[in-house]
C-alpha cells in the first residue's frame, strides 16, 4: 500500500513539475489584455471594405468564397494581394503599440494553408501573417493567431469566408480532419515564438445555437485542440502556448468545468459581446446600451478559465454598409427583412465627420463602460482596428476622434458603472 501511495506522490509531484514549467508569452490572470482584432485584413468582409465587393460589379460576390468562384482569378488576385499589402502595415502595429495596447487578434482562414478540390479561395496570406508576428515582435505586441473559417464553414457567416444557410463544419469529419491539421501547422508555425504567439483560437464563432449537432463534435475537436496546441511535439512536452476557445455562444454556466485545472492548463474562454445583431438591442436607448455593458461586471466574472471579450465594439446599431451581409438591409433603418423602423442611419455611421459631438461623447462612455467592465475579467480585444467606412467601429477612428483615448486606462468617466 505505501508502495502505492510512494509512486502516486512522484506521478503527482512529476505532474506538478510538469505544470510549473508552463510559461506562457503574457503574465494571463494577472495583467489585463488590452487588444484590438485586425479585421477584415486576411479574411475579407464586405463590411469592414465594401469597396472591394462593390467594384467587382457582381452582386453575387458576398465573400471571399464568391469572389474566386465568380471574379476573374487574375484580377481576384491583384486585388487581394494589394489588400494585403495596403490595409494592415508595419505602421499599423506601431501605432497599435503606441495606443497603448499590448495584442492584436488577427482572422485568418483554412484556405491560407489548403485548398480541397472544388474550393475557389485564392491563397498568399501566410507571408503576410508571419509579417505580421515579426512587426508584433518588433512593437512588443502579443499576437493571437484565430482560425477565423473553417473547412465547411463553422456558422455560415460571410466571415468564415463561405456565407451559407447552414454551416456543415460539423457535419463531415474530414472537414474537422483538416481543421486539425490546420492547426497542428499554424503552431508548428509558431510554437518556436511563443512569447509573441502566446495564443492560438482554434475556431471563431462555431454556430453552438443549433445545439447537440454542433456542440457535440466541437466539444471534442476543442479537446483535440487542446492536444494539438499544448503538446504540439508528440510527447508529453508542453508547449507554451495557450488555448483560446469561443464560447460558441453559449452561456458561460455551459462550459463550467471544460478543460479546467488540475488536468488541463494553459485553456482561456473567448467570448464576444455585441449590441447590435438584434431587433431588441438597436432599439435600446444609449443609456440602457451602457448599462447593459456594466451589467456584465455581475455575469462574466466567476467563471473557472481565463475569461476575455474578444470582440465588442462602441457601436450601437447594424446601419454600417454590409454589415448583416452584402445585399441585405439594417434593423435600426428598417431595411433589413422583418425588421422595425428604428430611427434614421445618418450620423450614426459612416465618417466621424458626419457624428454630432454628443454622439462621440456617448461612444467615449459606451466606449469605456465596456473596457472598464471587460476588465473586471482578463480583458478584451475591440472589433476591428479600421473599417473603410463605418468609423464606429474603427479603432484608429476613435483615436482620431477623440471617444477612445491614446491610453486605454486614461479614462473620463471612471464611475460610469456606478
Amino acid at each position: 500500500m505505501h508502495r502505492y501511495l510512494l509512486s502516486a506522490l512522484i506521478g503527482l509531484s512529476l505532474f506538478d513539475s510538469a505544470l510549473s514549467q508552463f510559461s506562457p508569452g503574457f503574465p494571463y490572470g494577472s495583467e489585463k489584455v488590452r487588444g484590438v482584432n485586425l479585421g477584415g485584413w486576411l479574411v475579407l468582409e464586405p463590411w469592414i471594405t465594401p469597396s472591394i465587393f462593390d467594384n467587382t460589379g457582381n452582386p453575387n460576390i458576398v465573400d471571399e468564397w464568391t469572389l474566386g468562384e465568380y471574379y476573374d482569378p487574375t484580377t481576384a488576385t491583384s486585388v487581394l494581394q494589394n489588400h494585403w499589402n495596403t490595409w494592415i502595415t508595419e505602421t499599423d502595429f506601431s501605432n497599435i503599440a503606441a495606443a497603448g495596447l499590448n495584442h492584436v487578434r488577427i482572422p485568418i482562414g483554412y484556405w491560407a494553408f489548403e485548398v480541397g478540390p472544388g474550393e475557389p479561395y485564392i491563397q498568399g496570406q501566410l507571408p503576410y501573417l508571419q509579417n505580421a508576428v515579426q512587426w508584433a515582435s518588433q512593437y512588443g505586441l502579443k499576437v493571437i493567431i484565430d482560425l477565423h473559417g473553417a473547412p465547411g464553414s463553422q456558422n455560415g457567416y460571410d466571415n468564415s469566408g463561405h456565407r451559407i444557410s447552414y454551416p456543415t463544419w460539423q457535419s463531415n469529419q474530414t472537414n474537422i480532419d483538416r481543421t486539425d491539421a490546420i492547426i497542428k501547422q499554424i503552431v508548428s508555425m509558431f510554437v518556436g515564438q511563443s512569447s509573441v504567439v502566446p495564443i492560438i483560437a482554434p475556431l471563431n464563432e462555431p454556430a453552438g445555437y443549433y445545439g447537440s449537432t454542433v456542440l457535440t463534435p466541437l466539444k471534442q475537436y476543442y479537446y483535440d485542440s487542446y492536444g494539438n496546441i499544448r503538446y504540439p511535439y508528440g510527447t508529453s512536452t508542453q508547449s507554451n502556448i495557450v488555448v483560446l476557445l469561443h464560447d460558441a455562444f453559449q452561456p458561460l454556466s455551459y462550459w463550467s468545468g471544460f478543460e479546467t485545472t488540475p488536468n488541463w492548463q494553459g485553456v482561456a474562454m473567448d467570448t464576444h459581446i455585441y449590441q447590435v445583431f438584434s431587433d431588441a438591442d438597436v432599439q435600446m436607448s444609449w443609456q440602457s446600451h451602457i448599462n447593459t455593458a456594466c451589467a456584465t461586471q455581475s455575469s462574466l466574472p466567476g467563471f473557472d478559465l481565463w475569461l476575455m471579450v474578444g470582440e465588442w465594439a462602441p457601436a450601437i446599431t447594424d446601419c454600417a454598409t454590409y454589415l448583416n451581409g452584402r445585399g441585405s438591409g439594417a434593423r435600426y433603418d428598417g431595411s433589413y427583412p422583418g425588421s422595425t423602423y428604428v430611427g434614421s442611419c445618418s450620423g450614426l455611421t459612416g465618417s466621424a465627420s458626419t457624428f454630432s459631438s454628443s454622439y462621440k461623447t456617448f461612444l467615449r462612455q459606451f466606449w469605456e463602460a465596456q473596457v472598464i467592465s471587460y476588465e473586471k475579467v482578463n480583458g478584451w480585444l475591440m472589433w476591428a482596428w479600421k473599417t473603410e467606412s463605418a468609423d464606429e467601429w474603427s479603432y484608429q477612428a476613435g483615436l482620431q476622434n477623440g471617444w477612445i483615448p491614446w491610453s486605454p486606462t486614461d479614462l473620463l468617466y471612471p464611475t460610469i458603472c456606478g
